[in-house]
């Protein structure tokens, strides 16, 4: 069994989180997945369309975990940590779109 590396919080989390996203192709995928993610939600609220719910993960973990196995040749950080996990995607998101993390 492998050891699970201990977070106490999500400012420790996150640098961790980015070195494992240390492949642009992976990043971009990434950036993708959050895009559809953040698009179908949008959809599902905006036209009370709930049946679309089902996507959201399809949508964000697809992309995400082609760039982990192909391109960054590691595990998601998802199966150790879901939601800090979770959590910096959408950081990463953010940060991306502000110019702080490269594409």
């Amino acid at each position: 069994m492998e050891n699970v590396k201990r977070f106490n919080s999500f400012a420790e989390f996150y640098p961790y989180y980015l070195s494992e996203h240390s492949n642009s192709t992976c990043r971009r995928l990434h950036f993708i997945g959050t895009t559809l993610v953040i698009l179908i939600l949008a959809l599902t609220i905006g036209r009370g369309a709930w049946m679309l719910l089902w996507a959201l993960p399809l949508a964000g973990y697809s992309f995400a975990w082609v760039g982990h196995f192909f391109f960054e040749k590691n595990r998601p950080a998802t199966f150790q940590h879901p939601f800090y996990s979770l959590l910096g995607d959408f950081v990463m998101y953010r940060d991306m779109v502000l110019g702080r993390v490269p594409f």
